[in-house]
């Protein structure tokens, strides 16, 4: 069988019969893989305490041929992050950018979305507890940009007129982003998308930072999962997501 030798990240961890573990895995090579670690739940010979959630390393891989679930030959760990699991607010931030990433990358190698990943993860294990929400809605936009349907912000989504920075606009997620008042009156299904909140979506896809207060947060948390449930159409529920979106306030405050 074909070995697959990549740089990895580990997006999910699941128990599997009573001595493996099945892993999600984004890769540099070949996009995201699933695999199954045999015996690492008993044996710590293969793997040691490797397979911890978000932990980077280079995955070897025995890919085999029309099968979705391939074998970990083994995972040498090159960076832990356990900064992510110190806070609450950075490790359900890093959860809702595992699913999404899950849900949106493909088998099939896509370096600059590995990259971008891995700048995203080491972003929000360095952010400060009140700005782990804002780093990772960047980080989010930037996958959304990356995996290849970013909105769009600067022009109609529909007939591609300019529309002025300043003003407030309604955003459709069938039509693919931001709408002219002509668009937007014949999509009555449009979000009112506030000036000031379309120029936060728009410096996240271009790399900058944006602070935002909790209300700001949660309405651009609950735009993007819309955004990206319209796009990805497998009708699993985004539950991590979920969670970080309705613990938002509590995790503010703690």
């Amino acid at each position: 069988m074909p070995l697959l030798v990549s740089d990895a990240i580990i997006l999910h961890v699941a128990d599997y019969l009573e001595s493996s573990r099945i892993l999600r895995l984004a890769t540099r090579e070949a996009g995201v893989q699933a695999v199954v670690a045999r015996g690492a739940r008993n044996s710590r010979k293969r793997f040691g305490r490797a397979l911890d959630l978000f932990a980077l390393g280079e995955a070897q891989i025995e890919v085999r041929s029309g099968r979705d679930l391939h074998t970990l030959v083994s995972f040498d760990v090159t960076g832990s992050q356990p900064q992510l699991a110190a806070d609450l607010a950075r490790f359900s931030a890093a959860s809702a950018l595992a699913e999404c990433a899950l849900r949106v990358v493909h088998d099939e190698s896509a370096p600059v979305v590995y990259d971008g990943l891995l700048a995203a993860f080491t972003a929000i294990g360095a952010s400060a507890h009140d700005q782990a929400v804002s780093t990772a809605l960047g980080a989010l936009w930037r996958l959304v940009r990356d995996v290849g349907f970013a909105p769009s912000m600067d022009m109609c989504a529909e007939c591609h007129a300019t529309l002025d920075r300043e003003i407030d606009v309604a955003f459709s997620h069938h039509a693919g982003g931001a709408l002219c008042a002509r668009c937007a009156a014949r999509s009555p299904s449009g979000r009112r998308l506030p000036a000031s909140a379309r120029q936060a979506i728009s410096s996240w896809m271009e790399g900058r930072d944006v602070e935002l207060i909790h209300t700001e947060a949660r309405a651009h948390q609950r735009l993007l999962r819309e955004f990206v449930s319209h796009h990805v159409t497998d009708g699993r529920p985004m539950r991590a997501f979920a969670e970080w979106e309705s613990g938002l306030l509590d995790v503010a405050r703690s």
